[in-house]
């Protein structure tokens, strides 16, 4: 792996306004305090990144409800037994809160000997007892539902922290009795995520559930914008082949903090044997000094001459791992950076790890899930003293043209783009779309003051007190139900996901040289939304499919100055490529938009970080999947050929220069061509 293929897909810079992390008179922070003002609801969904305080939100409201709102009981399930110490006992009063957070030793079930289905009986004496929280892993409360019913439940808080858990499919327990609940729709139910996407392409929850509850979404360019320290976040991915080991000193700094995620044992990027793969990246790092007894670190003496620390959380011997678990626990940890330097894992150090000082998430091969990037991207996202920057790398193995399984090694590489797409996508700020030219005081929200729209004055930008960037589009459609107006606002980064990890989308966007980008941003994406909210009329699927590719496509135009060869210094960060391309086009307009490849920045950095050669046998593989036009795709192009007409007095012409007018046409002409056949059949 050469220099140069070190190439950050994204830079976002911020501004450490100190906004996330300051607390008013109740004790409050942002995220908490916008969650609290939602605490009247039933069904709340709050939708915020790692480290931004979601635990002490639920305590919030909680204790609201319990106080105020006349419910019995609060119980808390979370995924693992670590993470029930974020809801120990924590005086809240001393900070200006109206009651404490108190929770019994006997019920915080995280903390109690035995398994979780011996646990049970506690959850069933809890429920009869005059105590008011309750704390236990998913799996304790999924047996206590199955033993004991949904009625017991009535009247009584559920909080489910880590919700991306949950999912809609029939297999997935606990989903299954969290849509039982919401059919009984007796108790109330707080859902709590730092990533609510799911890899797997199974929704947490059915549409019409999630429709009944009200989120609250604390973006992470708000919470990193709002920090103390914490300037800048690079996220890259990089290609390498041979052993992964022998080259990653070219994208890892022994002295930066950094926590290294080892592909699984079943991948193809895994050396074979995870216990030499430690030991061969030991070697990569230094010299080795041997093991601290009283932490079972690794001592590691690097080129510079520094004795680093290295945690190994790979080896699961019974006689190393708790020593070394233990020794990552001292309150050391959190207080001092030099504690430990780098930490090894596989399968662990992800959710619910708090080490504040990491600077470096570094994953070696790729992630089928965006949940699972989302919670290691977490890990360096922590706000710390001295710490000015973070980056996570996801190196990957390059195709080889020459393996059986090619194939599967592109499908590999198209999951790791589109996670790194919807990375971007995250981290960007939220967009207010509205139509140009409204002479509307206050559209959607954006008051434009006295006098409405001015022509002359500049009416897009960073809108610092909403948090978000206002951006006018020429015809642009905006959404009428109450329904499409929450997804266009809460939640176009789940369309965008859906759209971004559909391969034939990012396939065809990536290496298809013939396509007309109106066959992705028009059709696929049109097809991909009315699948999602099938109860949602035409009107305002086209609304919400216009903001999620505007959403999409001007993220990646920001892209598009950052990663410019020719002048590479010409934007550091997202935010301004993006306040440049706006400003840079004045005039946007959604047809314009639409005819844009949302992938075409995405391979303009494969093309760079990969070889001719594995680009060459990305396409090939690609090539031989392209779909011909179907039933349903000329029936969506034939109503875009009517609303063609009606903008133009006439019908799409076959023969046109304009490639998606020739497609509108081919469309017609296939279901004409079906017609015939079908009264001549």
């Amino acid at each position: 792996m050469s220099k140069e293929k070190n190439i950050p897909t994204i830079t976002v810079n911020y501004n450490n306004n100190g906004s996330s992390v300051t607390s008013n008179e109740l004790g409050m922070r942002a995220m908490q305090e916008r969650a609290y003002d939602k605490r009247g609801e039933q069904y709340l969904l709050i939708k915020s990144p790692p480290a931004s305080g979601k635990s002490r939100a639920l305590m919030f409201i909680a204790l609201d409800k319990l106080n105020n709102q006349g419910v019995k009981q609060a119980i808390i399930a979370v995924p693992e037994k670590s993470i029930g110490s974020s809801f120990n006992n924590e005086p809240l009063t001393k900070y200006g809160f109206y009651y404490d957070w108190e929770v019994s030793p006997k019920w915080n079930l995280c903390n109690s000997p035995g398994e979780d289905g011996g646990k049970v009986n506690s959850v069933k004496a809890f429920l009869e007892s005059k105590d008011k929280v309750l704390v236990c892993t998913h799996a304790t409360f999924r047996f206590a539902v199955e033993r004991f019913g949904k009625d017991v439940f009535d009247n009584r808080l559920i909080a489910i922290d880590e919700f991306h858990h949950v999912s809609a499919d029939e297999n997935n327990v606990l989903g299954s009795q969290l849509k039982q609940f919401i059919e009984r729709d007796k108790a109330h139910i707080v859902a709590m995520t730092g990533s609510y996407f799911r890899g797997d392409a199974n929704p947490v929850l059915m549409p019409d559930d999630e429709l009944k509850f009200d989120s609250v979404t604390y973006t992470y360019y708000e919470q990193l914008n709002g920090y103390q320290y914490l300037k800048t976040l690079n996220i890259g991915y990089y290609f390498y082949s041979g052993p992964y080991a022998d080259d990653l000193l070219k994208v890892l700094n022994p002295e930066e903090k950094t926590i290294i995620h080892i592909p699984n044992v079943n991948s193809r990027e895994s050396m074979g044997d995870k216990i030499k793969e430690v030991e061969h990246i030991i070697e990569e790092l230094g010299e080795w000094q041997g093991v601290d007894p009283v932490t079972g670190f690794h001592l590691v003496k690097t080129n510079s001459g520094k004795i680093i620390k290295v945690a190994d959380l790979v080896d699961d011997d019974t006689s190393k791992r708790p020593l070394v678990q233990a020794a990552l626990k001292m309150p050391e940890i959190k207080t001092n950076p030099e504690h430990v330097d780098i930490i090894i894992a596989l399968g662990m150090a992800k959710e619910g790890f708090d080490w504040v000082w990491c600077e470096h998430a570094l994953t070696i091969g790729y992630r089928s899930s965006l949940t699972e990037i989302v919670q290691i991207i977490g890990r360096a996202t922590r706000d710390a003293p001295n710490k000015k920057q973070a980056r996570f790398t996801n190196l990957i193995a390059e195709v080889d043209a020459s393996e059986d399984s090619v194939t599967d090694a592109v499908n590999d590489t198209l999951k790791a783009i589109s996670a790194s797409l919807l990375m971007e996508q995250v981290l960007a700020p939220k967009f207010n779309f509205t139509p140009k030219n409204s002479q509307s005081k206050e559209i959607d929200g954006f008051d434009y003051g006295e006098g409405g729209y001015d022509p002359n004055k500049e009416n897009v930008g960073w809108n610092e007190e909403k948090g978000e960037y206002q951006v006018e589009i020429k015809g642009l459609s905006m959404p009428e139900s109450d329904d499409a107006k929450r997804i266009c606002k809460e939640d176009l980064n789940e369309v965008i996901a859906a759209f971004a990890q559909d391969k034939e989308a990012i396939g065809r966007g990536l290496f298809d040289e013939e396509l007309i980008p109106q066959e992705l941003t028009q059709v696929r994406l049109g097809k991909i939304i009315k699948e999602k909210y099938p109860e949602i009329d035409d009107e305002d699927i086209e609304a919400i499919r216009q903001h999620a590719v505007a959403a999409l496509n001007i993220t990646q135009k920001g892209k598009k100055s950052l990663n410019d060869s020719d002048n590479p210094k010409a934007n550091t960060s997202l935010i301004d490529g993006i306040r440049k391309f706006t400003m840079d086009v004045r005039d946007l307009d959604v047809d314009w938009i639409d005819s844009i490849n949302p992938f075409s920045e995405a391979y303009s950095i494969l093309s760079k970080a990969m070889t001719e050669k594995s680009l060459k046998a990305m396409a090939e593989v690609i090539s031989g999947k392209k779909p011909n036009i179907t039933l349903e795709e000329a029936r969506d192009l034939a109503k875009r050929a009517l609303k063609f007409k009606i903008e133009r007095g006439r019908l799409p012409d076959i023969k046109s220069a304009d490639p998606w007018e020739q497609r509108m046409a081919q469309g017609i002409a296939y279901l004409a061509r079906r017609k015939s056949e079908e009264q001549n059949g």
